[in-house]
């Protein structure tokens, strides 16, 4: 990739050892180095957007294209069907509700290259007693290999918490929930590049330039889910929120970008290349997400942003991956700069206040303010929500308050009389 972008050499990224050269800045004094970001209601010839329909119509298409081209990569105008098998279906509780959970496969059609094999991995559990379609909050999930390994290496994160899990938090609302796993997609390696969906749809042959990465390929396939969705009578697919964290909320976040079926967002931890400000020197850079571990995320054009160009070259910031989703909600989430400074919560925010412009336009809220809340504070009156929790690199301290901010958007069905114990 670099041979094709004429380039021989990468900066370094941040270095999450304090001791090291190249150390992560925490600092936030010396954070803001480019503090002008680009524009989201300025026109590429420089009118200004004053109406919705130029924003529909001239300026947001503009935002696309750059993001396609430079950030993201193109996802093809035509890419294989999904045939949808329900493996089974089972009937048992979570906590005290009783469930309905169906395990799912999506088939990608691959006869156009059979040497490349696609089946995402998708599980929707909704409640028995539902009195009809119910909203469901989709999760872009660890693969068990993936959780079992995890729970070996940490296992005070998998230690009993108090309280009831996301999902019963879901349930109590009379929502459902669903797990959709990325990897089943597109592996989560740059040598899998001629693998997944991608290898599938360029017949085994590596990625150009301006190539749909990851990112891209993780929120195709939850789009896919959706699609299931609106043929699944128990789900109001009109009702369907997306959830994400750290790399995974890069991904919800792009997913809810690009596709306006989807309803609502948690995008927790998601840092560079998700919600956090290119444009700010603080924990991840450019030069991490661009480096020989996440290059694969991203299409092969970002690269040259850790090359001969900078942040501040970039067309786009993340300011406008988040005004993409206008006018749905969005809550934007982080931990403690102790334990999650990495993800840059403050950068997440200042983006967050970024696209404020764009929902006002479209006759919705923004944030509210431009002053970086007290750590707990929600800001969830507009359609941005925002919280930096106490807690560390995890999801789970978010979860009431987006479920708070999502209760004003979602309804569950009216309970019928088939609910009355």
């Amino acid at each position: 990739m670099m041979d094709l972008l004429h380039i021989t050499s990468l900066r370094r990224g941040a270095d999450g050892d304090a001791k090291s050269p190249y150390a992560a800045n925490y600092d936030e004094s010396k954070a803001n180095p480019s503090p002008k970001l680009p524009d989201p209601l300025v026109l590429k010839n420089g009118k200004k957007v004053t109406t919705a329909k130029m924003w529909w119509k001239k300026r947001r298409p503009e935002i696309v294209e750059d993001f396609d081209r430079e950030v993201y990569g193109r996802a093809p105008t035509k890419t294989p069907k999904v045939n949808w098998e329900v493996v089974s279906t089972t009937k048992e509780l979570n906590g005290d509700v009783p469930v309905i959970t169906k395990k799912l496969i999506g088939h990608v059609d691959h006869s156009a290259y059979p040497l490349v094999t696609v089946d995402i991995d998708l599980t929707l559990t909704t409640p028995a007693q539902a009195s009809g379609p119910v909203p469901v909050i989709m999760e872009f999930g660890l693969s068990p290999e993936v959780l079992a390994a995890l729970a070996k290496r940490f296992p005070e994160i998998f230690t009993a918490n108090s309280g009831p899990t996301w999902q019963q938090q879901v349930l109590a609302k009379g929502w459902g929930y669903a797990v959709y796993i990325p990897t089943s997609v597109q592996a989560d390696k740059g040598g899998a590049l001629t693998q997944g969906i991608l290898g599938l749809v360029n017949k085994g042959q590596p990625r150009t330039v301006d190539d749909w990465g990851a990112l891209r390929a993780w929120a195709w396939g939850a789009s896919r889910a959706l699609d299931y969705f609106e043929t699944d009578k128990s789900v109001d697919a009109k009702q369907v929120g997306v959830e994400g964290h750290s790399r995974y909320g890069k991904a919800a976040l792009v997913a809810m970008a690009y596709d306006s079926r989807f309803a609502i967002g948690y995008i927790s931890s998601s840092g560079e290349g998700g919600a956090k400000l290119y444009r700010r020197n603080f924990g991840e850079q450019i030069g991490n997400v661009a480096g020989t571990g996440e290059y694969h995320w991203m299409a092969g054009n970002f690269m040259k942003y850790a090359g001969p160009l900078t942040e501040n070259d970039l067309p786009v910031d993340a300011h406008e991956l988040i005004a993409l989703c206008a006018p749905r909600p969005v809550f934007i989430g982080a931990g403690a700069t102790n334990g999650d400074g990495w993800v840059d919560a403050k950068g997440m925010f200042l983006a967050a206040v970024g696209a404020g412009p764009v929902y006002k336009l479209l006759g919705r809220k923004d944030l509210g303010t431009s002053e970086f809340p007290p750590i707990e504070t929600a800001l969830i009156d507009g359609e941005i929500g925002f919280r930096q929790h106490s807690a560390g690199h995890t999801p789970a301290p978010n979860w009431p308050t987006f479920l708070a901010f999502a209760g004003r958007y979602l309804t569950a069905p009216a309970a019928g009389s088939a609910q009355q114990h």
